[in-house]
């Protein structure tokens, strides 16, 4: 058909125009957000920012949360995904996870690239690190490919102590551990369980307090991740790509293997943990992490000091799930305390010091607990 004006037209008046293309949305409406104003402050942001990368605002899209207030939104760019973290201030800061994220890289480790910041209103785009952390896969494939993923998980946790700058983070000193461990009277026995310890009771925590603080503060000190956790490895080209690190200290040695083999979401056999904790300790001592003299001969001393760190990380634990549950409304962690109470159980069990506290923790977890091997 020949273009032109239709014959049928009126003189002097041109074609109506087709209608206009409309350009992608730039609204954000399909995300719930917390207050209008938090939404409006992040179109403004990706409006100003997003050209650089060809941000695509319409496939914005939830890709996780974790047990804090941030949460972490897909979003397409021209040619690959990256993710927004959204992180309100004044209830989380983001500038601790750009500087750490930095440094990870420096040491030529896979943290995801920061892409662009707002420091103030606690926006990020990162680099997309995908879509399966370790957790996944170690459930997928439990036995010959959980070796392979946690021999990997190792010797980036050797590098992350070598070469991180420990100098230049938050020390987990005696307050900072002390008000860990207090997490767990006040929310998992007094809020969760409902019971009020005796002044006895009150003084045998005291003790158990005091052994694993001591035993924490005697430690080599090095760079800790604070969540070397199965859930914060994501499987990539470049593996482990590592997350969730903004909470970084400088602290015991022991502290983030503990993390590894003894996680929030999966549990080993022993004979497993023990097989991936002698392969961390040997290559350690061959790379020349700082592990002292007494774990640097002794595996069993390291093992030891290994546990104590376990259980006071365990005892926080118990407490911050059940903090989330009642303060934070996300029940489904409470869904994890029994495995927490095993690795608290086991390790009071084996150790004569720590067993007193077995009588905190028998009339919660339901069980009888006085037998076992002691050391």
């Amino acid at each position: 058909m020949p273009c032109g004006p239709s014959p049928n037209a009126p003189r002097g008046f041109a074609q109506p125009l087709p209608p206009p293309t409309m350009p992608a949305p730039t609204r954000t409406d399909a995300i719930a957000w917390p207050t209008p104003e938090r939404q409006h402050a992040f179109e403004a942001w990706l409006a100003a920012v997003g050209g650089r990368h060809g941000a695509q605002p319409g496939t914005l899209a939830i890709a996780s949360a974790d047990a804090s207030f941030r949460r972490y939104l897909r979003l397409q760019l021209a040619d690959r995904s990256a993710i927004v973290m959204d992180a309100p201030p004044p209830l989380e800061d983001v500038k601790p996870f750009v500087q750490i994220a930095r440094q990870i890289r420096a040491a030529g480790l896979h943290a995801p690239a920061v892409l662009e910041a707002d420091e103030t209103q606690g926006f990020l785009l990162l680099e997309d690190l995908g879509h399966q952390p370790y957790l996944d896969a170690l459930r997928q494939d439990p036995g010959s490919g959980a070796d392979a993923l946690m021999r990997d998980a190792s010797r980036a946790l050797v590098q992350f102590q070598l070469n991180m700058d420990a100098a230049t983070l938050p020390a987990f000193d005696e307050p900072l551990i002390a008000r860990e461990l207090a997490l767990f009277p006040g929310w998992c026995v007094q809020k969760e369980f409902g019971v009020t310890w005796s002044d006895a009771q009150h003084m045998t925590w005291e003790r158990i307090c005091r052994l694993l603080i001591d035993s924490a503060l005697a430690q080599p000190q090095v760079a800790v991740h604070r969540d070397w956790m199965p859930r914060n490895l994501m499987v990539c080209n470049d593996n482990p790509g590592i997350l969730d690190f903004q909470d970084a200290v400088r602290g015991p040695v022991t502290y983030d293997v503990a993390s590894m083999l003894r996680d929030a979401f999966i549990s080993w056999d022993e004979e497993r943990e023990l097989d991936w904790a002698v392969r961390w300790w040997e290559q350690a001592r061959r790379a020349g992490v700082p592990l002292g003299e007494d774990f640097g001969r002794d595996f069993g001393e390291f093992w030891r000091a290994l546990e104590w760190m376990g259980l006071q990380r365990h005892l926080k634990i118990l407490g911050i799930f059940c903090r989330l549950k009642h303060r934070d409304g996300k029940p489904r962690y409470a869904e994890d305390l029994p495995r927490f109470f095993a690795y608290a159980t086991k390790v009071a069990m084996r150790y004569g010091p720590l067993k007193p506290l077995l009588t905190l923790l028998e009339p919660l977890s339901g069980q009888r607990l006085g037998s076992g091997f002691t050391f």
